[in-house]
């Protein structure tokens, strides 16, 4: 797959329709935290894009491939001591998976967290049954940390999450 077919940018207004219809889906729904709204609607679309805008410095995106809104990419900068870290997170619509675009959009975001945020780690979490997102991180050159022994709660089940990690070569 050509990489110029797939980046990350900025999410726009006009992303609203595509977003609220993509995110709107239990299959991406029951791999995200509890905060994702389940349902998803257009109102939900329209905030997230407007608090994505106003982030100073940008650490939300589109997904884009080909041209179309596929997914969204997210850097949650950490704070205190923690503060040269951040946690990403992100999600695809279902008729894009299977196609390596997350694991181009993860590359991408990780580059731009390490060179223009100058992080020093990025981490994330996936629970036990993601293993679609655990193979992406790996081909990201993501390195498994370990695994939190029924650290997670989602749809009244208790899970185990694993823990990824890459670290900044340059620093």
């Amino acid at each position: 797959m050509d990489n110029k077919e797939i980046k990350i940018r900025q999410l726009v207004e006009s992303d609203k329709s595509q977003l609220a219809k993509l995110a709107n889906n239990n299959n991406i729904s029951n791999n995200l935290r509890d905060y994702f709204p389940n349902p998803y609607n257009e109102e939900d679309a329209k905030s997230f894009i407007k608090m994505t805008i106003q982030q100073d410095p940008t650490v939300s995106f589109g997904i884009e491939f080909g041209g179309e809104l596929c997914g969204v990419i997210s850097l949650m900068l950490q704070d205190d001591m923690y503060r040269k870290s951040a946690e990403i997170g992100y999600w695809l619509g279902e008729p894009y998976w299977g196609k390596g675009i997350t694991t181009k959009a993860v590359d991408q975001i990780t580059k731009y967290g390490f060179e223009k945020l100058n992080l020093i780690r990025i981490y994330a979490g996936v629970i036990e049954y993601n293993t679609a997102s655990m193979n992406v991180l790996e081909k990201s050159g993501f390195k498994k940390e370990g695994i939190f022994q029924k650290a997670i709660v989602k749809n009244g089940k208790i899970w185990n999450e694993h823990r990824y990690c890459i670290l900044n070569k340059k620093i």
